[in-house]
């Protein structure tokens, strides 16, 4: 299955989804904060995020989220519906590291589909979880 997706029918268990690089910038990491309305400093202000122990900001869950999601739903296509995302974060995404996203379809039944994603950085995983969406008229067949 390619971005733009062809339905849940094309895809098996064990499927990998292509792999997707986002840059980590400075402009992702703040603007994800602010539009999920997620003040906490350490996701806009360097100097106090040193303060507190962090070599720089960091993204919020919020954005992770946001962003695992939109690689699924690239994956599956334009009427792919998010049904579950369920993430546990490991090693912070700093600015100017880059994030690659990875992803196995590890089940499908009828119109939905259960991946599992990864998402690592130049320090460790920054993400790891599953992502449960559903693609009307697929069919695991």
């Amino acid at each position: 299955m390619r971005a733009g997706g062809a339905g849940a029918g094309a895809v098996r268990a064990g499927t990998e989804l292509p792999p997707l690089e986002i840059e980590i910038t400075r402009t992702l990491i703040v603007a994800g904060a602010i539009a999920s309305r997620d003040y906490q400093d350490v996701h806009h202000d360097a100097e106090l995020a040193r303060q507190k122990g962090s070599p720089d900001i960091f993204m919020n869950i919020l954005t992770t989220n946001g962003l695992v999601g939109r690689y699924v739903t690239d994956h599956f296509g334009p009427d792919a519906v998010l049904r579950k995302v369920a993430i546990r974060l490991g090693a912070p995404n700093h600015p100017g590291d880059t994030m690659v996203l990875t992803g196995t379809v590890e089940s499908v039944d009828g119109e939905t589909a259960t991946v599992r994603v990864v998402g690592a950085n130049g320090i460790g995983r920054h993400v790891t979880g599953t992502v449960t969406v559903c693609v009307p008229g697929g069919s695991a067949g």
